[in-house]
């Protein structure tokens, strides 16, 4: 007998699997279509399953955000890797075991200090590490600053005796704050034009820049043209999320992913509903109170996943959830008693589905056809 929503236990994680190939074919072909190899961001996922669904057969390169997702990732087979976070000395031993287990993991860095230190280690083990230098193209995060060109060229030459010089990176984080197609656009471009710059700056300094890697689910579904860039990543597209629905890039039929809930309670007096899952299922992620729309907690489905008019999960505690009307609209909260099911589209799906253990992915019937362990830990 199929297990299916009445059955399942809650809070548990939902995954909709039509929607989820949807969501990677549009990618891949986009890319292809745009003349760059894709490296599919792993970290939203964080299971061995979904990513091979997501790869395919033989597995492509991918992104990964800690170690634990190269060493589970690598285990499995996925062994292109990119670890997108700046690397610290004293991980630097656990890169080497990975690469010596078979895992083509590159590192990356964006200071003349790190560069020493992988250099130094590269010189003592004699087995130098490729790593590609993280470029700041909007003043988001971390990086080099894209016209920095000294302190680019300091860090290129503190790598030249000890480490191996891959090419360039960075993350347009800033494409979250824009919610219009024509601003989305332009932030692609200037991501694009700006890693140019960069790469020609080593390469005019005499080193090698064969990576001009870009990336953010925002930009990649805005852009136009790639030229000059190699490959593209990005990883919230494959089950998309309130917040990108909020920035313009998908929408609500995109969303693959909700957390399944059961009705505990009523505050009628209040015109509340009480369900039993809070932000320990749903993180306390609130990346759309600054869109044009506040999805509050998360967007309220009935259980076949379509969304209530202007119904949110209001109030979050640890273990219980507050539905109610959007503040300010005359929407009518559904009539629901103790026991009846919704599904909770998420604000941010790699925090959502970092609180669960397992996806459960539902095929067209909404019966849950596989269950696809997740992990955790860095």
């Amino acid at each position: 007998m199929a297990t299916t929503l009445d059955t399942l236990p809650t809070p548990s994680l939902l995954l909709d699997q039509a929607r989820l190939v949807r969501n990677a074919e549009q990618m891949r072909s986009r890319m292809a279509g745009l003349g760059v190899t894709f490296r599919p961001h792993l970290k939203t996922a964080k299971s061995v399953e979904a990513a091979k669904f997501i790869l395919g057969t033989p597995p492509g390169p991918a992104t990964v955000s800690t170690l634990k997702e190269a060493e589970m990732f690598g285990a499995a087979g996925i062994t292109d890797l990119l670890y997108a976070v700046c690397i610290s000395p004293q991980k630097l031993e656990s890169v080497d075991r990975l690469r010596q287990s078979g895992v083509d993991l590159k590192i990356i860095l964006d200071s003349v200090e790190a560069a020493n230190a992988v250099a130094a280690h590269g010189r003592g083990t004699g087995k130098p590490l490729p790593a590609l230098i993280e470029i700041d193209v909007d003043d988001h995060r971390s990086g080099v600053h894209w016209d920095d060109q000294a302190t680019l060229l300091r860090i290129a030459t503190a790598m030249a005796d000890g480490a191996e010089l891959r090419g360039i990176m960075c993350h347009a984080g800033e494409s979250y704050d824009l919610h219009d197609p024509q601003s989305l656009a332009a932030a692609s471009a200037a991501e694009g034009s700006r890693m140019l710059a960069a790469a020609q700056n080593l390469r005019t300094a005499g080193f090698a820049c064969p990576i001009v890697s870009v990336g953010s689910t925002p930009t990649a579904l805005s852009a136009q043209r790639y030229d000059g860039v190699t490959e593209v990543r990005a990883g919230v597209y494959m089950f998309s999320d309130l917040v990108q629905v909020g920035i313009g890039v998908c929408g609500m039929e995109n969303i693959a992913l909700s957390v399944l809930a059961t009705v505990i309670g009523h505050q009628r007096d209040k015109g509340w509903i009480i369900t039993d899952v809070g932000w320990m299922a749903l993180s306390a992620d609130r990346g759309t109170a600054g869109q044009a729309i506040d999805q509050y907690y998360g967007l309220v489905c009935d259980p076949g996943g379509q969304p209530y008019d202007d119904v949110v999960v209001l109030r979050a505690n640890q273990e219980h959830g507050v539905i109610a009307a959007r503040p300010g609209s005359n929407a009518k909260i559904p009539d629901l008693r103790v026991g009846d099911r919704v599904r909770i589209l998420p604000n941010h799906a790699c925090a959502t589905a970092a609180q669960h253990d397992c996806y459960h992915l539902l095929d067209e019937n909404n019966h849950v056809a596989a269950v696809w362990p997740r992990f955790r830990g860095w």
